[in-house]
């Protein structure tokens, strides 16, 4: 049975689309029969013991801290975890390891996977200098930017195999220079046996929160400057010409909570705006049930070009629709009119003329929830995805690592 040990920033129990994505691909692989471990780095900053079952998946943790000025903290940090594997692979005997980004848990596979002689595949989710400047704590082109980019560069270039979510971040590799036959694409998707029937409204919900009969926009995730809801927000009153009885309701928080909710106040839709502050997990789907419409109308940049949302994924999987910006991510997982909609992005007036349309007719709104169903089951079953991570394992495991070959010719 082909052991994996997964190398990732942080897991379960924290909840995020980042644990989220991670839990799918493991529990999918223990139900495919593989035997899986997840080791995490020093950024996971949760209380719990080295040794951590959640949702029965086994996690081990890296213990220290790393401290110095950036460069050398970093580096730190890569030194600590690979160790932690090296340790963990001397117990374990995994026959891979699977990092995923950033690219510090790559270097630490790497550097592992070099002295052990494992084979190394690596998992891109994003370009995490472009996250950074995404969610404000980075900045394009400078030192740390570049860093991060060559340290990327480094990863892929060692690594036995290579893995994005979509073909944006694929494309940009091969633009790198990278050979495009080393790198696979693993697309974001759902388990679908977590997901029903969509549950009937909360009407009690429904009635704490204020909310009309009108048709309910909604956004649910984290509130970042590239998730456009500033521009959602200046929609709503154009909406509301049109359908006085449209509301939006915003469920979750983030760096721009405060500025949305002033924003959202000074606007003439002010009454028609909920914000309900972050829910627990488990109480998610119950606000899922008030929303029509789930919009997700992110700004044109680098990071959402290039990067698909699983977010868009899980809504279309509880048959739900979805309306979302046209920028690159958006583009790989809706077809406009068919599975969901797209408008321009950064366009408050457009927003609210796309949706505008989308109320109008609404005698389509089934057939387009089936589309999105029947899209979701065919392109972003982690049952049937996780079948790309085994074809390249078998062929690696069979060929051995490209070191093991280069050192034998």
């Amino acid at each position: 049975m082909t052991r994996v040990l997964h190398i990732l920033d942080h897991s379960l129990p924290l909840h995020s689309g980042y644990t989220f994505r991670t839990r799918a691909i493991l529990k999918s692989q223990q139900a495919a029969g593989l035997e899986v471990r997840g080791i995490t780095g020093l950024r996971h900053e949760a209380d719990g013991p080295d040794v951590e079952e959640a949702d029965g998946l086994l996690f081990h943790r890296t213990s220290g801290k790393a401290e110095g000025p950036a460069g050398v903290r970093e580096w730190r940090e890569i030194g600590a975890l690979a160790s932690a594997i090296e340790e963990l692979c001397q117990e374990w005997r995994p026959d891979i390891l699977h990092a995923h980004s950033p690219a510090l848990c790559g270097q630490a596979g790497l550097r592992a996977s070099r002295r052990l002689g494992i084979p190394l595949v690596y998992e891109i989710r994003a370009f995490w200098e472009d996250a950074a400047v995404g969610n404000g704590t980075g900045r394009e082109n400078s030192l740390k930017y570049r860093l991060t980019r060559t340290l990327e560069n480094r990863v892929v270039a060692g690594a036995d195999a290579v893995f994005t979510i979509c073909n944006g971040l694929r494309d940009d590799l091969i633009g790198r220079g990278f050979d495009g036959g080393k790198i696979g694409i693993s697309p974001n998707g759902v388990d679908l046996s977590l997901f029903g029937d969509p549950p009937a409204r909360d009407d009690g919900l429904a009635r704490e929160l204020g909310l009309e009969d009108g048709p309910v926009i909604g956004f649910i995730g984290s509130f970042y400057d590239y998730e456009g809801l500033d521009d959602l927000i200046d929609a709503m009153p154009e909406l509301q010409a049109s359908h006085s009885g449209a509301q939006l309701l915003l469920v979750g928080g983030g760096p721009r909570d405060e500025s949305l909710r002033q924003q959202a106040a000074a606007s003439s839709a002010a009454g028609k705006i909920h914000f309900t502050g972050r829910v627990p997990h488990s109480e998610v789907e119950r606000y899922y049930s008030l929303i029509d419409v789930l919009a997700y109308p992110r700004k044109a940049s680098r990071l959402t070009d290039l990067v698909t949302p699983l977010k868009p994924l899980e809504a279309m999987a509880q048959k739900r629709l979805v309306a979302a910006s046209n920028v690159g991510g958006h583009r790989e997982l809706i077809e406009h009119e068919q599975t969901g909609i797209l408008f321009p992005a950064d366009d408050p007036s457009g927003i609210a003329g796309a949706l505008d349309e989308l109320i109008r007719h609404r005698g389509n709104w089934p057939a387009m929830r089936e589309a999105a169903v029947k899209h979701v089951i065919r392109n972003h079953d982690w049952a049937q995805n996780i079948h790309r991570y085994q074809s390249v394992y078998h062929h690696l495991l069979t060929r051995g690592s490209n070191r093991e070959i280069s050192a034998a010719a």
